[in-house]
């Protein structure tokens, strides 16, 4: 199956205000559902102008609400700052409202100063994953669920809402081999984010799969999801300009906002560069270049379900235009 979804993260580009960032997002995803997208990734931050969507879920809530077909994502769910059970009881609610179209992206997060603000701490980051990623799957399959780990300890509690069908299909970020094996070892399909390229997508596939049948899974019964930016113009030139003009005053502003918890350096992407670093690696172009682009990407990593950074252009209008280009020119070539 091909699927093809937008990715909003919602940023706050130089001389916007955080609403009309959040409104932009918002209709978005009625574009996308306009232009014949299949679903709309939602990402989660705090504190920063990169993404001023602090709660996916609630924007998946208000998103399906406004919606009537397409599947709304979380990309991601940051369960290092979340309570997992009730991170499972939101799930399920949207889940439930939503006649069954919401998939849960979820993700460990960063060493970020969230993890202070919110009291879950270092700790949870870096070995609390897996227990809270099986306090969550647990509550969402059995409906009930208990704890005696290492981060989490609770008698038994049924989860309500009670869901009537599956619960909601859990994708988990991937950007480490850790992260990869955890997902290989519970058969969950891996996100792969837009900071990387074909090669080492395909490098994270391979050795999932890997994993997966170590672990008596079948790999080839998930499918994958990868990010990429996607920006349609009349020639490359055109597209790569658009971005540059709006892209490295947001990534300046949003990539230098991540505040470490305990004060451990980090290197700063320089934004040009990172700016023209995306636009190589992904389907920024005429729609021509962006169609051979997602062929080749496909084969080259082997994953089919791809969304699409669609806010680069960084105003209402240049988002909204290239949601319709895509859903028209780009879109049905591929199907």
């Amino acid at each position: 199956m091909v699927r093809f979804g937008v990715f909003l993260l919602a940023g706050r580009f130089p001389g916007q205000g955080d609403g009309e960032a959040l409104h932009r997002a918002m209709a978005a995803v009625r574009d996308a559902e306009a232009a014949g997208f299949d679903d709309a990734w939602i990402a989660e931050h705090h504190f920063m102008p990169y993404g001023v969507c602090p709660s996916a879920i609630t924007f998946a809530a208000q998103a399906l609400g406004q919606t009537s077909r397409i599947v709304l994502g979380t990309a991601v769910s940051v369960l290092s700052t979340a309570h997992p059970v009730a991170l499972a009881e939101q799930a399920a609610l949207v889940h439930e409202m939503s006649d069954g179209r919401l998939r849960l992206g979820v993700g460990r997060g960063g060493p970020w100063v969230d993890l202070e603000v919110f009291g879950t701490g270092l700790d949870r980051y870096e070995r609390g994953f897996g227990e809270s990623l099986d306090l969550l799957l647990r509550g969402l399959s059995e409906g009930r669920v208990s704890a005696d780990g290492d981060q989490f300890s609770f008698r038994e509690v049924p989860i309500v809402p009670q869901l009537s069908r599956p619960g909601p299909p859990v994708t988990v970020a991937c950007t480490s081999r850790s992260t990869v094996d955890e997902a290989a070892v519970r058969g969950l399909p891996m996100l792969l984010g837009m900071h990387i390229g074909d090669q080492e997508k395909a490098e994270m596939v391979a050795r999932y799969a890997e994993k997966a049948v170590v672990a008596g899974r079948d790999p080839g019964s998930v499918q994958h999801v990868s990010a990429v930016l996607g920006h349609v113009a009349d020639d490359r030139a055109q597209a790569v300009r658009e971005l540059h003009e709006a892209m490295p005053g947001w990534l300046a502003a949003g990539l230098a906002a991540h505040t470490p918890i305990d004060g451990r350096l980090r290197s700063m992407r320089d934004p040009v560069a990172y700016t023209e670093l995306l636009c190589s690696l992904h389907p920024v172009g005429s729609p021509d270049e962006c169609v051979d682009r997602l062929l080749a990407s496909a084969e080259r990593t082997g994953i089919n379900h791809v969304i699409m950074m669609v806010e680069g252009g960084g105003t209402a209008r240049r988002t909204q235009e290239n949601i319709a280009r895509l859903g028209v020119e780009v879109l049905p070539r591929l199907r």
